[in-house]
C-alpha cells in the first residue's frame, strides 16, 4: 500500500483525528466487552465516548456518536475502514470517500459496527494514508 507523502499538508481527511480515536477506542471497547460479555452503559463526557473508571462504553452510545457526525464525516469513516481493510488503496481515498458518500448508507454506523475489527480497520486505514493516533494520543 503506497502511503501518502507527510508533507502533504492540504490532505483532508473529512474527519478530525480526535474524534477517529475516540471512535477506534470505543470499537475496540464495545468488541472486549462483547467478547468478555461484560459490556457496561458508561457516563459519557461532552464528546460522548468517554467511559469513567475504567468501564467499557456500550455500542448504544457509539452508535449515536456516529449517528451525530456529518454526512462527510461519516464517508470518510467508512472509506477508512475500507482502506484498511484493504478494498482500496491510499492512492484512492477520494474515489472511496465518494463512494461511501454516494451510498449515503441508511444506517451507517450499524454498517460500521458490523464490520469486524472496526478499530484496528481505522487505525489500518489511516497508518495507510501516513496518519497516526499517536498524533491525538501524545
Amino acid at each position: 500500500m503506497a502511503a501518502r507523502d507527510n508533507e502533504d499538508e492540504d490532505f483532508d481527511l473529512g474527519i478530525s483525528l480526535e474524534s477517529v480515536a475516540a471512535i477506534v477506542d470505543a470499537a475496540r471497547a464495545v468488541q472486549e466487552g462483547e467478547e468478555s460479555g461484560t459490556i457496561s452503559r458508561a457516563d459519557s463526557d461532552e464528546e460522548g465516548l468517554d467511559a469513567e473508571d475504567g468501564e467499557n462504553i456500550d455500542e448504544d452510545a457509539l452508535r449515536a456518536f456516529i449517528g451525530e457526525l456529518n454526512e462527510d464525516e461519516q464517508a470518510s469513516l467508512i472509506a477508512l475502514a475500507w482502506i484498511g481493510r484493504g478494498d482500496y488503496e491510499a492512492d484512492d481515498w477520494e474515489e472511496a470517500r465518494n463512494l461511501a458518500r454516494e451510498r449515503n448508507m441508511r444506517d451507517p454506523a450499524g454498517y460500521l459496527l458490523g464490520i469486524e475489527m472496526l478499530g484496528d480497520m481505522l487505525e489500518e486505514g489511516l497508518e495507510a494514508l501516513g496518519l497516526s493516533l499517536d498524533e491525538v494520543e501524545g
